[in-house]
């Protein structure tokens, strides 16, 4: 699976960015999903997930400002957003997609970067 994330870019502090992750030629249909976000000399971390179900999780540091929605085109494929609000300066990372085929290792722990197999190829966000 081949992920492409898009939307990233500089924003001034408390401004908002959306970024999307397609799979061209696929469907996600029986993929968990998750966005992760990592500076550099840090671990990858997650922000927020979903899971087969289509449950929603989201890591502390994120909660009631980022959102995670997937949605479905004409052609079944589906676009993973990444809505991100009041944005902090301690929200510039690079920004990653990741799927994996059924539930994510570890599944229903919030994963870790081992949790996922397919990854895109990232998209810098920068607040200031």
């Amino acid at each position: 699976v081949q992920l492409v994330e898009s939307g990233g870019g500089s924003v001034q502090a408390g401004g908002s960015l959306r970024l999307s992750c397609e799979a061209p030629g696929h469907t996600y249909s029986d993929y968990s999903m998750a966005w992760f976000r990592q500076t550099s000399g840090r671990e990858r971390e997650a922000v927020g997930t979903i899971d087969l179900a289509g449950t929603i999780t989201y890591a502390d540091s994120v909660k009631g400002r980022f959102t995670i929605t997937l949605s479905k085109g004409n052609d079944a494929r589906r676009t993973l957003y990444l809505e991100m609000n009041n944005l902090k300066p301690e929200d510039s990372r690079m920004y990653y997609c990741a799927a994996e085929p059924g539930v994510w290792v570890g599944y229903p722990a919030f994963p870790s970067r081992l949790s996922f197999g397919y990854w895109g190829q990232g998209t810098q966000v920068t607040v200031s």
